[in-house]
């Protein structure tokens, strides 16, 4: 394979004109899923082939939706998730790119299958141009940019691969308006007064506000988590928590999750981190005391979220509300657990914190850092969040916060 490149906009006929505009000899065979270019040779020179297979969204727009309308949209859930795990060395370029993943509508592959057609190079330089597009590359091609599988911009430079390595200071991520338009006249009222609402807060805490940023889901398309759920996620999380902070030790832990049952319900993340509890992972894991609070406060256990510009402070939770303790069975916490608060106010928050995030991102992106609030704070809060309204269907290990 040469190359799959991915782009915002639609036009299989165009990429078609582009091939015959520097092979004018060249024609185009239908088969079922595909298309091949041929370029027919002579007694001397064999037929060349190249294989085009493309595909698009089924109903094209700026966001990766939640329930997949298309092979396309659950290849670019899996395409984010794949970019969001590297390790980048520009984490800028790394926000940029999977902003730019979600606006991604169509994919087409090229295949050289028989012979080398030397103008190959130049047609794909051409379509990633027009097309805006970005391109997965393999090694060892004529536009290959890394030894490993890489992705390309629409000028063929490296935004980063599986190394996390980078060669631009910047990426482009454009919107057709047509898509974004129609989007919002679809939008339900709940949606439109909470983005106000959340606009108008901002303002108040004079955090910088984008007004393009969209609604997040609706309450009719939202289903959150099951409240049962919620608190066996809230018991592991407390117990991995008192690992991170060395109140008791990684075997203590596994023994206490797996003799109340609740090790099936630990991530494989989890299981990692008690495997082999570095101080780096302690550091990484200590951040969850925010994931903690803020889904006690979807079970009505903390009162409200403060400002996340001050740490929360799970002491102050009652003994009696928290999850985990000496001696004490989780279960009984799990079982009293019958409701959480209403879709409305969790969608409100949710909404919140998406937009707290992007001013977080916003500066960040800018070489700056934000002071009105805490990104780390922001962004667990938002992770947990996330989980909670089922944000693309994503278990707890691979939710994104996406801005």
């Amino acid at each position: 394979m040469i190359c799959t490149i991915y782009s915002h906009h639609l036009g299989f006929e165009r990429i078609k004109e582009i091939f015959l505009s520097h092979i004018p000899k060249g024609s185009f065979l239908n088969h079922p899923d595909f298309i091949e270019f041929e370029v027919k040779g002579g007694i001397l020179s064999p037929s060349k082939k190249i294989k085009i297979a493309y595909r698009e969204r089924a109903e094209p727009s700026y966001k990766i939706p939640e329930v997949d309308d298309s092979d396309l949209t659950a290849n670019l859930k899996g395409l984010y998730g794949l970019v969001n795990s590297l390790l980048a060395k520009n984490e800028k370029i790394k926000n940029l790119f999977l902003h730019k993943i979600q606006t991604l509508n169509s994919e087409f592959s090229i295949i050289q299958e028989k012979g080398e057609i030397k103008e190959l190079k130049a047609i794909v330089e051409e379509i990633a141009k027009e097309f805006d597009a970005i391109l997965f590359a393999q090694p060892n091609t004529s536009i290959s940019k890394s030894d490993s599988q890489h992705f390309l911009d629409k000028d063929l430079n490296l935004i980063i691969d599986v190394n996390g390595n980078c060669e631009i200071d910047d990426l482009g991520v454009s919107i057709n308006s047509g898509y974004f338009d129609g989007d919002q006249n679809e939008l339900d009222e709940d949606q439109i007064e909470r983005k106000a609402k959340n606009e108008k807060i901002l303002e108040k805490e004079n955090i910088k506000i984008n007004r393009n940023l969209p609604c997040i889901e609706s309450e009719s398309e939202t289903t959150l988590r099951n409240p049962k759920d919620i608190a066996q996620r809230v018991s592991v999380l407390a117990v991995t928590n008192l690992v991170a902070f060395n109140s008791i030790s990684p075997e203590e832990a596994v023994d206490y999750l797996q003799n109340y049952k609740l090790w099936d319900f630990t991530t494989d993340r989890e299981k990692e981190f008690l495997a082999d509890p570095t101080d780096d992972k302690k550091m990484y894991e200590t951040w969850k005391c925010e994931g903690i609070c803020t889904l006690m406060w979807a079970l009505n256990k903390v009162e409200k979220l403060d400002f996340p510009n001050e740490f929360c402070n799970l002491e102050n939770i009652s003994s009696e509300d928290y999850p985990v303790g000496k001696d004490k069975d989780p279960n009984e916490f799990i079982n009293s657990i019958h409701a959480t608060r209403s879709k409305s106010e969790i969608l409100d928050t949710a909404d919140l914190y998406y937009r707290y995030n992007w001013a977080c991102v916003d500066e960040r992106i800018k070489g700056r850092q934000i002071e009105e609030i805490n990104p780390g704070i922001v962004y667990e809060r938002q992770y947990a969040l996330n989980w909670l309204i089922n944000y693309m269907d994503q278990d707890w290990d691979d939710v994104t916060c996406d801005t």
